[in-house]
């Protein structure tokens, strides 16, 4: 008798629903930022599909879905269009979406993600271009409807079903996120709407090749969520494989935060059920060759790849390479401060804990940062320079130039910080301090090392941190010896 357990795989596809970062609405003229903004103040008869009206494609739209495309490794076709998908919800004010079905954008391409320490191709089916719904409120006794988001550009990124666990599916949800930031593309911030995620689970025997019946998970807003929907579903799947009872049909499900639960939302659809045909109030869009490559040698250098290469080449380490990677104005700034020091690993310190601790506490970012690059490789240059000490640095100096955006040069002249590394300068400090301290003298030679420690420290009490700690070190250690 065979006991043993079976043993079952996870396997998920993601689609990935990113608010591009353009001026305007896909198909009019409306700004396309209406976070905070009151509800339905944000609209015009386009994009709240009054009859008669002819939308216009945005051509920066098309461009930077195109650009990220290239970003995610796709290949782009010369000739695309915009199709309709036929449904009804009150968010939907066309009664139907304009978006991409048999010629998109884009098709094939991968990612790479890392996930403990290996690195992953997960391939990418399509990017296409679509637009935005409104925004359902609901309330006791009804819901409230707003169209300000209504005709935004979204980018629908469709992964190959690749993903095993839902910390892969995490891993490649933050690297798309990270990516579309670093193309300009996308500000990919949850907390505005600007993305979330479909995941599509289903699980099957270890080792059998078959794709089972899915459950698609909708709507999710953060990566918390992706992770815990995917977890709940892939339990739900399991119990009803070992029950003998596993699922014979695609599904749609919510994601109950407050539970921490799927609820079934209704069978899945398929292509046919939205009657996709072809848009016949916009003309298809062509791109040639020639555009599209000098698009791809303008695409910047993508997260995995500084983070690589600032691990190699910088010296730092993995977390702070992480960290730095995160976003493209943080990873820039580190750069310019480390090649201009010539010290990336005070280039790291000073400004992943010193200035990004400082900006934390405060509720500020990096944009709001009145110290410049150069400014901050100058304070650490300034330090290895024995100009000044790294306490006066990190302290009196980096808060002026937080304060107000004043050079370290000119905060140093105006507040006389100047370090002092004259040795019989500081031979005379450190003589007056023995003589004014017997007591600690006589503890040193009776072996209690930390009576060094406080006479170090009377010395650059004394001088206002002006001393130079490595000279001040070497001659107490002289003259007690």
């Amino acid at each position: 008798m065979n006991t043993m357990k079976t043993e079952y795989e996870t396997v998920i596809g993601l689609e990935i629903h990113a608010q591009m970062s353009t001026k305007s609405k896909l198909f009019c003229g409306c700004d396309n930022d209406s976070f905070g903004k009151a509800p339905n103040t944000n609209v015009c008869p386009i994009c709240m599909g009054f009859p008669g009206m002819l939308p216009v494609i945005s051509e920066e739209a098309f461009k930077r879905g195109i650009q990220t495309a290239l970003a995610l490794n796709c290949n782009i076709p010369n000739f695309s269009k915009f199709d309709r998908k036929n449904y009804f919800y009150p968010d939907l004010p066309n009664g139907f979406q304009i978006s991409q079905f048999e010629e998109p954008v884009s098709t094939i391409g991968h990612v790479d993600i890392e996930v403990d320490k290996e690195i992953l191709k997960i391939g990418i089916t399509r990017l296409h271009l679509e637009n935005d719904a409104g925004k359902l409120t609901h309330v006791g006794g009804g819901s409230l409807v707003d169209y300000n988001r209504s005709g935004s550009p979204l980018m629908e990124i469709v992964t190959e079903p690749d993903l095993r666990s839902a910390k892969q599916a995490s891993a490649l949800a933050k690297t798309i996120q990270t990516i579309l930031r670093y193309v300009g593309s996308s500000e990919a911030d949850m907390e505005k709407g600007m993305m979330r995620f479909d995941a599509s689970v289903s699980t099957r025997p270890k080792g059998d090749p078959k794709l089972y019946p899915r459950a698609e998970i909708k709507n999710l807003n953060s990566f918390r969520a992706l992770e815990a929907a995917i977890g709940y579903e892939v339990k739900r799947q399991v119990k009803l494989w070992e029950e003998g009872n596993p699922m014979d049909g695609e599904i749609t499900v919510g994601w109950v935060d407050e539970k921490q639960k799927t609820v079934l939302l209704r069978s899945k659809e398929d292509a046919a059920d939205y009657r996709y045909f072809p848009e016949p109030d916009l003309p298809p869009m062509t791109i040639d060759d020639k555009t599209i490559e000098k698009m791809k040698e303008n695409i910047p250098e993508l997260p995995l790849a500084k983070r690589i290469k600032f691990i190699e080449k910088y010296g730092i380490s993995e977390e702070e390479a992480l960290y730095f990677c995160e976003t493209p104005q943080l990873a820039q700034f580190f750069e310019d401060v480390a090649i201009e020091s010539k010290d990336a690993k005070k280039a790291a310190s000073f400004v992943g804990t010193v200035l990004i601790g400082k900006l934390k506490n405060e509720g500020l970012t990096l944009n709001e940062c009145k110290i410049k690059s150069t400014d901050m490789a100058k304070l650490i240059t300034l330090i290895n320079d024995d100009v000044i000490s790294n306490n006066v640095a990190k302290t009196t100096v980096f808060e002026a130039m937080y304060t107000d955006g004043e050079t370290p040069d000119a905060i140093i002249e105006r507040l006389g910080l100047k370090q002092v590394s004259d040795s019989s300068e500081i031979e005379a400090m450190v003589q007056e301090i023995l003589d004014q301290n017997p007591q600690a003298v006589e503890d040193f030679k009776a072996g209690k090392q930390n009576a060094i420690g406080f006479i170090i420290g009377q010395v650059m009490k004394a001088s206002k941190g002006q001393a130079n700690p490595k000279i001040v070190s070497k001659i107490v250690q002289e003259k007690l010896s």
